[in-house]
């Protein structure tokens, strides 16, 4: 498979070398030029990169990067963070920093990349399905905590949008990370018909500061001043209401959206679902008083059909027992738990809100930020 692996990355003369990927070897392709035309030309001849201009890891960048709080951390660079499928690629805290740089990154920001990195191990995230699907599943990383201001995260209006370096950069960082160690190359590792935007960038912050419940992370059981949640989905999918204070209307909007046969959801009756809300409905439902919990079962209890529905559209499918148990006239939750359905506040003034469909065979998974 095409891409960077992790042996020998050799830095000289403050330009560092880039191993070349072949079926067993991995010789090294030294840079001796910064001029980003050149590096372009480099990684596209080597099916590298994600077609985008690329800033060169020059040892100097790669060490401020690896720095952390304005010192290198303790950890050595060459330790190993995680081991990527589907090619199995090792990820050291070099190579993460390495690919922090070439996706224009600043400085300060790899312990968010590294915990992502650590999440996306994790069996419930099943990496190696997510890669390999035919789907156009991409990582969603949401940034939780001190971590978004002190790094300058967007949380607000357009968090899913351009014009922020931290979100588009470290998504960014993410992708090439999965490109250049886990091999997710389209064609001989990324199995996706189609694609979508976000297997270019995708990350977001949480709006915190108006979020009118309990942060998402302590609402996890992860009680940390900075977090990160890694969530394997869709594209986001809007929905509006400019004109009710009733919550059950903005709710039944959002099952409307979640409530449709062309999602991987549909046949698979444990998927997860993101309902990320603007603060504008956040706070309409909080001010009726309605908990996360209470959203959470008027959502679940909302978004059905007939099973007879289901069942005319999937022959292959996971469903819960209790769910293959129904009539065909009975009404069929879109996902068999409440608590599949999760909860978060992000972006700015609107009112607009958005649902993400999972994958199906993903749960998310949210780990404290740790160097």
């Amino acid at each position: 498979m095409s891409g960077m692996n992790d042996d020998s990355l050799n830095c000289e003369n403050d330009i560092c070398a880039l191993p070349q990927v072949s079926s067993n070897v991995q010789p090294e392709l030294e840079l001796m030029s910064e001029d980003p035309e050149e590096l372009l030309a480099l990684f596209e001849a080597n099916g590298w990169g994600d077609g985008l201009p690329l800033v060169a890891p020059t040892e100097e960048r790669v060490e401020a990067m690896l720095a952390v709080g304005g010192e290198l951390a303790t950890a050595p660079p060459d330790e190993i963070i995680a081991t990527l499928p589907p090619r199995f690629g090792q990820a050291t805290r070099r190579l993460l920093a390495v690919n922090a740089v070439l996706a224009g990154c600043p400085n300060g920001v790899l312990p968010v990349i590294t915990s992502a990195v650590r999440a996306l191990t994790h069996p419930q995230i099943n990496l190696r399905g997510v890669i390999a699907t035919t789907h156009p599943v991409a990582p969603l990383l949401i940034v939780h905590g001190t971590a978004v201001d002190d790094l300058g995260f967007n949380s607000g209006q357009g968090t899913f949008g351009p014009g922020c370096r931290a979100n588009a950069s470290v998504g960014r960082a993410i992708r090439l990370i999965l490109l250049h160690i886990a091999g997710s190359a389209t064609g001989t590792g990324d199995a996706s018909t189609q694609g979508q935007p976000s297997k270019y960038s995708y990350c977001i912050a949480e709006n915190t500061e108006q979020t009118p419940w309990e942060s998402y992370p302590e609402r996890c059981g992860v009680i940390a001043d900075s977090a990160i949640t890694v969530a394997c989905g869709e594209n986001p999918h809007n929905f509006h209401d400019m004109e009710t204070d009733r919550p059950e209307l903005i709710l039944e909007k959002a099952a409307s959206v979640m409530m449709t046969l062309g999602s991987n959801n549909g046949p698979v009756s444990s998927a997860e679902f993101f309902v990320v809300f603007g603060p504008e409905h956040a706070a309409t439902i909080a001010a009726a008083g309605w908990s996360c919990e209470d959203i959470q079962n008027f959502i679940f209890e909302t978004a059905r059909a007939r099973a007879s529905v289901f069942r005319r559209h999937f022959q292959v499918t996971q469903y819960a027992d209790w769910i293959k148990q129904l009539h065909d006239d009975d009404l069929m939750p879109i996902t068999d738990d409440p608590q599949n359905i999760r909860i978060l506040v992000a972006g700015g003034p609107g009112k607009h809100s958005c649902v993400i469909p999972s994958w199906g065979m993903t749960k998310s998974v949210t780990l404290p930020v740790m160097a």
